[in-house]
């Protein structure tokens, strides 16, 4: 097996792109279950484990831009302090890790693309465009337009943020990726082939 580490800015078809590819890989596409898988290890409910998340508007941001560290900031429920941003974070790598020695998938998010780094049977991929093309890729897929021009800022920034406090990366550094593809210029479809073929090359006859 292998795994498709797919980073998708927001706008850029990341989820469609991520499960038709694969479906054509006979993988498993993982976005949300990772972070269910995490809440469950941890005991979290629901919304405990969506404040954690690296998708949390404004979170990662107030988090990256204060004096303490995040092992000092638990989060907080009705039942009072459950864990830290970091044992969240610890937390999802191991599930990352046990994906990778097992099943295999194809990844959105969740820093895959840093947490499996160097393996061989690994494939980084960063599905982006151009912010104005992003937002209207938005609209086109159902999502009023306000609403896509401020989810779009939010959810890139607390990637963005995520990214850079966790594991000192940014998002635009081509180092991290086997292939970048502009999203917002291919068809869904074009993305798609694009990254199987990719996948293919690279995992061999494991996942033909």
């Amino acid at each position: 097996m292998g795994c498709v580490a797919l980073s998708a800015s927001y706008g850029a078809r990341g989820d469609q792109v991520g499960r038709s590819a694969a479906a054509r890989l006979g993988l498993p596409f993982l976005d949300r279950a990772i972070r269910a898988t995490v809440a469950s290890q941890l005991h979290l409910s629901d919304e405990s484990a969506d404040s954690l998340d690296e998708r949390a508007p404004g979170r990662w941001q107030r988090y990256f831009s204060s004096t303490a560290g995040l092992s000092m900031s638990p989060i907080f429920d009705e039942m009072g302090p459950i864990v830290s941003p970091e044992t969240f974070r610890s937390a999802t790598e191991t599930v990352l890790r046990e994906v990778a020695d097992t099943t295999g998938a194809v990844i959105l998010g969740r820093a895959a693309k840093v947490v499996l780094a160097g393996r061989d049977d690994v494939l980084c991929v960063r599905l982006d465009g151009p912010a104005e093309s992003r937002v209207a890729q938005a609209v086109a897929d159902g999502r009023d337009e306000a609403t896509a021009r401020k989810d779009q800022k939010d959810v890139d920034s607390a990637r963005d943020y995520y990214l850079r406090y966790f594991y000192s990366a940014h998002q635009e550094d081509v180092r991290l990726y086997h292939l970048m593809i502009d999203s917002t210029a291919l068809p869904v479809d074009v993305c798609v082939d694009l990254v199987v073929q990719a996948a293919r090359a690279r995992f061999g006859a494991a996942v033909s």
